[in-house]
């Protein structure tokens, strides 16, 4: 495939934004699992910030990379980083065990809430002392950061395993409607499939993604006093 320079430095930054994303996901479910009482992931030296240490060879790196390639930089297709184990014995008894679980679970898409949120600040903060210019490659890559993290934070919250949100829903529905529960989770994998292939399903995640986008730098553009990033 013929690709421009433009279009492989497009490729660099979103594998670079990519891995670091998925890395503090990792982290995000290692630490909330360490300081819930199991150690199980600081023995595998998960509670670090290093996303290497959280990339899968397939997962972090191989597929998205081919995607991106293969679709010219338009789409990472779909990706992973190696999952957190987790021991829910070990966790301490100040909450119920499912109660722990379902904080392990949603710590991985808080985190990509609270980079992207990061992201964005420290994007508009720098636009305001005049440090970036809308337009130039650190502006482009800093908006690409947003997106895909806050892409992340709605994706993985769809209520279906092996996604976070499917392990939370797991954990909170009553006991009575297990059984349903369990059925439904046999068939789950296939609905995240077709959220990733079926492009007017996956709006149910780039609507909402692109609607934090533009309503968190709405907010901060005014906090900061400069002109709309999103008209």
């Amino acid at each position: 495939m013929d690709l421009g320079p433009e279009q492989i430095r497009h490729i660099v930054t979103v594998m670079v934004v990519l891995i670091a994303s998925i890395g503090l996901h990792e982290f995000g479910h290692a630490f909330v699992a360490d300081r819930l009482g199991d150690d199980t992931p600081r023995r595998q030296g998960r509670v670090t910030l290093n996303p290497l240490a959280h990339a899968d060879p397939i997962g972090t790196f191989a597929l998205p990379l081919a995607a991106l390639v293969l679709t010219g930089g338009r789409s990472t297709g779909f990706g992973w980083g190696r999952p957190v184990e987790v021991q829910g014995r070990n966790f301490t008894r100040r909450f119920h065990m499912s109660t722990s679980h379902a904080f392990v679970a949603a710590a991985g898409p808080l985190m990509n809430l609270l980079l992207g949120t990061v992201v964005a600040t420290l994007h508009v903060a720098l636009i305001a002392t005049d440090v970036l210019v809308e337009g130039d490659s650190i502006h482009q890559g800093l908006v690409i950061a947003v997106i895909l993290n806050y892409s992340l934070f709605i994706f993985n919250l769809l209520p279906a395993p092996p996604l976070d949100g499917g392990w939370i829903l797991a954990r909170l529905v009553p006991t009575r409607y297990r059984r349903q529960y369990e059925q439904y989770a046999v068939y789950a994998p296939f609905v995240v499939m077709a959220f990733i292939m079926i492009g007017p399903l996956s709006k149910v995640i780039t609507i909402p993604a692109l609607f934090l986008v533009k309503n968190v730098y709405h907010l901060l553009t005014l906090a900061f006093g400069v002109l709309p990033l999103f008209p």
